[in-house]
């Protein structure tokens, strides 16, 4: 069922003059006594003399409604609704009295329309008045063709007819043939009496044959009242079975029932799970990728600090030149070039102390070797922790 559906079949009960508030929330769930109580209106409306059960109570008394009412509606209207949907009593069954509501709601404009411009005051709207006049016209036209078609007949031989009228009224009377005409009359009569008499008489006849034939159907009206009593006093065989067998049949529907609900509910929870587990998996995700972000950062940095440091190093305007310690890679091969560096640096740290300047002593190279020894270190633990 849709929205605008029920919204029109508000309106239209509305427009109708139903004398109880609908609304739209009335028909989410099942509502069986407003079903009925709105088909009753409508049917009165086709039919104010039509009697209707009006207990709803039980199951049955339920179908016998619905039944009548959609017997009713083909009947009178020429409409086909399906009690099925009727007896849900919920969106759909609006969908099947919006038929019935949309013929009234489309009748009722064009006789207020038609009301309009022949400028007559508005009347209520009752089709069974209408359906019997038009039964009446159609027979009335039917008795016109036929009286007319006769007239025409007769008029065809009026004046044959009228020649021998007049020759009749023009010719003189005999006695013998009026007395001959009155004979055979009376004959008719006193034949039609006898007829009359003999059926009287044949009415006893009747009657005790009638009484004979009342009281061969009360004897067995009687003996099948008795039967019936009978029956319904011996209780049938499978009756112990049937009612076992039904209240199992609601021990397991209780414990499907509760299955199914405990099953629902769990699916519910595992799929509140899934999603707090995706959540935390995508959670985990941007915290390595930011961890990774800050790494690749701390990276740079350090890299920029030494470039930095070399820079600074190699640019000193002072003739004091400090070198760092090559990293050594490979094998022990290395001694012969170690030997000739430290030869270099001796000959010039006596030069500078020649010329007047401050020679480097030992214990400064030693600071010196260790400071980058430990820079050298520090740049090895960095490069193991990325």
């Amino acid at each position: 069922m849709s929205f605008k559906d029920l919204r029109n079949f508000t309106e239209m009960m509305r427009s109708l003059g139903y004398p109880r508030q609908i609304s739209m929330e009335n028909f989410r769930q099942p509502n069986f006594p407003l079903v009925a109580e709105i088909l009753m209106w409508l049917v009165k409306r086709y039919e104010p003399n039509a009697s209707l059960p009006h207990d709803i109570d039980t199951e049955d008394d339920r179908v016998i409604f619905i039944k009548y009412v959609s017997q009713f509606m083909a009947t009178k209207t020429r409409l086909k609704l399906n009690p099925k949907k009727l007896y849900m009593a919920d969106g759909y069954s609006v969908q099947e009295m919006l038929k019935v509501v949309t013929l009234l709601y489309s009748a009722v404009r064009s006789n207020n329309a038609a009301e309009e411009s022949e400028e007559v005051t508005e009347r209520s709207f009752d089709i069974s008045n209408k359906i019997a006049d038009l039964k009446q016209a159609r027979q009335l036209a039917t008795e016109i063709t036929m009286n007319g078609a006769r007239l025409y007949e007769l008029l065809s031989v009026e004046v044959e007819l009228r020649e021998l009228r007049t020759a009749a009224v023009n010719r003189p009377l005999e006695m013998s043939n009026i007395e001959t005409g009155m004979k055979d009359k009376i004959l008719t009569v006193e034949n039609s009496i006898k007829g009359t008499q003999h059926k009287l008489d044949n009415v006893a006849n009747d009657e005790a044959n009638l009484e004979a034939k009342l009281e061969k159907k009360k004897a067995e009206l009687e003996r099948n009242s008795k039967r019936l009593r009978s029956l319904q006093n011996v209780r049938p065989a499978f009756m112990d079975e049937f009612e076992k067998l039904e209240s199992e049949l609601k021990r397991l529907y209780e414990v499907y029932g509760e299955k199914f609900r405990n099953l629902t509910y769990l699916e519910q929870i595992v799929d509140s799970y899934d999603r707090q587990q995706q959540v935390r998996v995508e959670e985990a995700e941007k915290q390595l990728k930011r961890m990774q972000d800050q790494m690749r950062e701390e990276e740079k940095r350090l890299l920029n600090q030494e470039d930095t440091f070399e820079n600074l190093v190699d640019d000193s305007d002072g003739e004091v030149k400090v070198r760092k310690n090559p990293r050594v890679v490979g094998g022990m091969e290395g001694s012969d070039s170690e030997s000739e560096n430290e030869s270099e640096y001796s000959s010039s740290g006596s030069e500078l102390a020649g010329d007047g300047e401050m020679p480097i002593s030992d214990d400064d190279e030693e600071e010196d070797e260790s400071d980058s020894e430990n820079f050298d270190d520090k740049d090895d633990s960095d490069d193991i922790d990325f």
